[in-house]
């Protein structure tokens, strides 16, 4: 079987698509298996969210052998403010073929790390959740397992070999086409904000690169991110009634939380809400003077501002001495193109950085892998999968370039 995947990645890259430019000879000729050595490397670099340095430069100097400029654009560390090295060094990095100029392109990709922006282009982010888990391969079932593995490694492998793939056959001109790699996505989308800061083309399309099931996303719920606290008063616990019990106060709140009416759509069907992280306390001998609830919801109706509302009035009505504080504005849900030929369509619940990206372009989003198994002790997907994203990102690009 492995023989099989290997041909059907092989003949993939061959299929032609008639040159539409003369053959580059700048960029190196592709074996589409280097998509499986690439994505092993990316999968076998720790980069967890805000720590993203070694992958960063390890993406940078993969691209710069391929003939492409790479821009490292720093971006500030998201936990710490800290004069330390490791964080000092963070950054996105924007990629261009360089014998162009990143101000024409018209397609950008893009993927954490990682955004392809191409008169299209793609773009994904380069951070994966914790914990690090390392790359393994079953020879058996062919499946590849490791964090990052799926969420979002596969995405930048399988979109660098497409853009290399195309732009070493002709299939399009190097002006056309930029990579750009973000940090940050898991941790809010720092790293896109940061993008919108520096100059950039006004791109035509821009590719997104998530876990789809290689779908064509149509939509993704929206998002908004909260932290209920509760301030009581410590003491002894052997003597309760001389304080106050700030879990005891928390707990009313989370639980009438949990079974809140919020908006709900056709299309993205009903709201919901993850009570994520709880924290309360000293020890248990002693009386709670603090506790919080750090918690996610993922909207599928009305602006942020309708479920912001619905969720202070919520809170305040168990008990008006808890405080809300939501992260940021939040958003609702976001519509994706979907008018490719040849891909089933989807709608997810995860967000994006999409509805960070600043401009007026057409925004896609497709990648390998289920969403299902991401951010899982078991995230893993398979060779097949991985190959049939190459050829689903250069569909994508091509279609975005009109060919």
């Amino acid at each position: 079987m492995y023989q099989w995947l290997l041909r059907f990645a092989l003949l993939s890259a061959s299929t032609a698509l008639r040159p539409q430019h003369p053959l580059n000879q700048g960029f190196a000729a592709l074996d589409t298996t280097d998509v499986y050595s690439l994505h092993r490397k990316l999968v076998e670099i720790p980069s967890i969210s805000d720590s993203e340095h070694a992958i960063g430069e390890f993406l940078a100097s993969h691209l710069r052998a391929q003939n492409f400029n790479v821009e490292k654009h720093p971006v500030r560390p998201f936990y710490s403010l800290k004069d330390d090295e490791k964080h000092q060094q963070r950054f996105n990095l924007l990629a261009y073929p360089s014998s162009s100029s990143s101000n024409g392109t018209r397609v950008l990709l893009t993927a954490q790390q990682c955004v392809l922006l191409v008169d299209s282009s793609p773009c994904i982010s380069l951070d994966t959740v914790p914990p690090f888990i390392p790359y393994s391969y079953n020879s058996t079932t062919h499946q590849i397992s490791g964090r990052g593995s799926v969420d979002a490694k596969a995405c930048i492998a399988a979109q660098v070999t497409a853009a290399i793939s195309l732009l070493q056959s002709g299939a399009v001109a190097p002006s056309s086409l930029s990579l750009l790699y973000v940090v940050g996505e898991e941790l809010g989308g720092d790293g896109m904000r940061a993008f919108n800061s520096i100059p950039h083309p006004a791109y035509e399309t821009v590719i997104f690169g998530e876990p789809t099931d290689l779908k064509l996303a149509s939509g993704h719920k929206g998002n908004l991110a909260f932290t209920v606290t509760a301030i009581g008063k410590g003491g002894h616990s052997g003597y309760p009634w001389l304080g106050e019990n700030a879990n005891s106060m928390l707990l009313p709140a989370l639980l009438a939380l949990d079974h809140l009416p919020l908006p709900n759509s056709k299309k993205y069907g009903n709201t919901t809400l993850n009570i994520g992280k709880m924290v309360g306390g000293e020890a248990s001998n002693v009386i709670a003077s603090s506790a919080y609830a750090d918690i996610q919801v993922r909207i599928a109706g009305g602006e942020p501002e309708v479920s912001q509302s619905l969720i202070v009035d919520g809170v305040k009505e168990v008990d008006e001495r808890l405080r809300v504080h939501f992260w940021s504005q939040g958003y609702g849900p976001v519509n994706i193109d979907h008018d490719v030929e040849g891909f089933e369509t989807m709608t997810v619940n995860y967000g994006t950085d999409i509805p960070w990206l600043d401009g007026d372009h057409k925004r896609y989003l497709f990648g390998p892998g289920s969403i299902l198994d991401a951010h899982s002790d078991h995230e893993h997907l398979s060779l097949q999968d991985l190959a049939e994203a190459v050829e689903g990102y250069k569909k994508l690009i091509l279609a975005a370039l009109g060919r």
